[in-house]
């Protein structure tokens, strides 16, 4: 799958990229299952809210196999390759949750911020692109972005150990206000099966999720291989060491599994 010039073009000047209907139905009930099972897990990969809810789960693809197929689907590998104008490689695996009344907070931060700060990745030469699992709506978590604040470069920020079970160099009010009174604030919203690319500067967060409705949205971070990390402090499953080139599986990968799995 490849993005068109007018795609590029709104993704260099918004930060963002949404990209609705990538995996259908049956991929995404594979997804679906492949999440229920890994959040039941006793990994210290899974980590949890403070009342037990699932919130993330690193590193699953490598104990899942739908996750590993999905980590080297050609619909999310071709895509980065492009924006990034070379092979890439697994940074870090998220299968993130937001339960339903209990999924909490994500502060406002940049992803290339913490990339640089603690895995000494030289470049924001890096993205997101991130699969919606479930509907993702106003009401039940959604990501926040400050369009167009990827081009501020890396921002200052404070290690933040206190708020989230999940350490992050966070931004503060007054920067958040500057940015957001510059570029607004917008929430992409979708379906599930449709697919969020965004840049590893761009300014993002998420707010509780207070409805009866979970969201689970899995992410890959992907880097272009030569500037990958050269700082080793924090967990392998959380910050990846193993630097090899993505080789794209087939585009039916999910689709084969699904059809094991019935069978």
């Amino acid at each position: 799958m490849r993005l068109d010039a007018s795609q590029i073009r709104k993704f260099e000047q918004s930060g963002y990229l949404f990209l609705p209907g990538v995996f259908d139905a049956a991929e995404v009930a594979l997804l679906h299952s492949a999440a229920e099972r890994v959040y039941a897990l006793d990994r210290e990969e899974v980590w949890r809210e403070e009342n037990g809810a699932p919130r993330t789960a690193f590193a699953a693809h490598t104990y899942d196999e739908a996750f590993r197929r999905l980590g080297a689907h050609p619909r999310l590998i071709e895509p980065v390759m492009q924006l990034l104008d070379g092979q890439v490689y697994i940074h870090q695996y998220k299968v993130n949750a937001k339960a339903a009344f209990d999924g909490a907070v994500w502060q406002w931060h940049q992803d290339f911020g913490t990339w640089n700060r603690d895995d000494d990745m030289p470049e924001p030469r890096a993205m997101n692109i991130a699969v919606f699992v479930d509907e993702v709506a106003a009401y039940n978590g959604p990501l926040l972005f400050i369009p167009g604040s990827h081009v501020s470069g890396v921002l200052p920020a404070g290690h933040d150990l206190e708020t989230t079970s999940y350490p992050l160099w966070t931004l503060d009010r007054a920067t958040i206000t500057a940015l957001a009174e510059r570029g607004g604030i917008v929430a992409p919203v979708g379906e599930p099966g449709g697919v969020l690319l965004f840049h590893s500067n761009l300014v993002h967060a998420s707010p509780p999720n207070i409805s009866p409705w979970p969201r689970t949205i899995v992410y890959l971070s992907l880097c272009e291989v030569s500037n990958h990390i050269r700082r080793f402090k924090r967990a392998e499953w959380i910050a990846h060491r193993d630097f090899t080139p993505i080789e794209p599986l087939d585009d039916d990968c999910l689709r084969v599994l699904a059809a094991e799995q019935a069978a």
